[in-house]
């Protein structure tokens, strides 16, 4: 399926709010983990119903909600349909090439992103959609698949590090949030340190393996701004919030956030201009051992035209050239010859031309 654009022809034609999967089903059955949690208590289960999860929507705690695999309809819509959730959130649930975004609700807040992965053995990032929901003492998660980078968050719950369980929902979303970026950065870091190590082949080497890779990690780049520079407008709404889901004292970690996305995606933009260098050297890089070649051509070329005239005039046919019945003519041939060679070379040579 197309990275860059996913096709809706599944929804064509149909009623907004429509709960139709979009996508690529990664998993077989949905699964579900619950984290409930309060300063001094902690309950984190895997519930085999989902109506187990329901009571934990006007709990006085924190209670983390998240569902692995987002096929079954159903289960969207129920879960919809018990935390009072808009049937065109669901729908940008459903459609895993949503743009990220973030959208506010009376009793909600709504945000879409792109959890990303890098390949470094074949230079490809993969993206998974997430998709989070920030209600007054919930949060809910929605995935793919199995397999995030949320484990940081969950060892930061079970083992009561750093101010997470004595806050809220909205910084549970910001540390959900804030992982998401982190893993940004990380694989520019790592996409980073391969574009830099290129340039060393692109000046000793510029071959077509060369080109090709300059061509894979242009692709990548576009991508993965194509994923991160809508994130820098959820941060600005996200610090510009008018809700009370969203507490002043976790403003200042929003606004560090916004300031990992925008180090993330100036970092990725100065990679795609480095990317443009390379291009640009690389052309330059063959030009120059093309002219190399030409030059060392066209001295071969310019040295034989004059030893091609003579061989030319004592090459003809006419028995009248005095030349032809002396007796050391070949030699004398042979020497005019030698001397016109070595005197062209000679005067390249004093020109710097080779």
């Amino acid at each position: 399926m197309a990275r860059f654009f996913k096709k809706r022809i599944e929804n064509k034609g149909a009623v907004p709010g429509s709960l139709i999967f979009i996508g690529q089903q990664k998993m077989d059955k949905p699964r579900l983990t619950v984290i409930d949690y309060e300063k001094d208590s902690l309950i984190e289960f895997e519930p085999s119903d989902l109506s187990d999860c329901f009571k934990y929507k006007n709990t006085d705690s924190v209670t983390w909600i998240n569902l692995y695999g987002i096929h079954d309809t159903e289960q969207i819509k129920l879960i919809g349909d018990h935390f009072e959730l808009h049937s065109l959130l669901l729908e940008d649930i459903l459609f895993t090439g949503q743009r990220p975004k973030l959208e506010e609700f009376d009793t909600h807040i709504f945000v879409v992103m792109k959890m990303l992965k890098y390949d470094d053995q074949g230079k490809k990032i993969s993206s998974e959609q997430v998709s989070i929901i920030v209600g007054k003492k919930f949060v809910i998660t929605f995935q793919e698949q199995l397999g995030d980078v949320f484990e940081p968050v969950r060892e930061r719950i079970r083992k009561k590090k750093g101010r997470i369980r004595t806050q809220g929902c909205d910084y549970l979303a910001y540390a959900i949030m804030d992982t998401i970026v982190d893993n940004y950065n990380y694989a520019i870091e790592r996409i980073g340190e391969q574009i830099e190590d290129l340039e060393e082949h692109i000046i000793e080497n510029p071959s077509q393996e060369v080109l090709q890779e300059i061509y894979t990690y242009k692709k990548e780049i576009s991508f993965f701004l194509k994923v991160t520079r809508p994130v820098l407008e959820i941060m600005i709404k996200f610090k510009k919030a008018e809700t009370d889901l969203i507490h002043e004292k976790t403003k200042p970690f929003i606004k560090d956030l916004d300031d990992l996305v925008v180090h993330g995606v100036d970092t990725l933009l100065t990679y795609r201009d480095i990317l443009s260098d390379y291009l640009n050297i690389y052309h330059t890089s063959v030009s120059n051992r093309m002219n190399e070649v030409m030059k060392v051509l066209t001295i071969f070329a310019a040295i034989f035209i004059p030893l091609t005239f003579i061989a030319g005039i004592y090459g003809t046919n006419f028995d009248f050239l005095p030349e032809l019945h002396f007796k050391y003519s070949y030699f004398i041939m042979w020497g005019v010859m030698a001397t016109a060679a070595i005197f062209m070379l000679a005067y390249f040579k004093r020109k710097k031309w080779f």
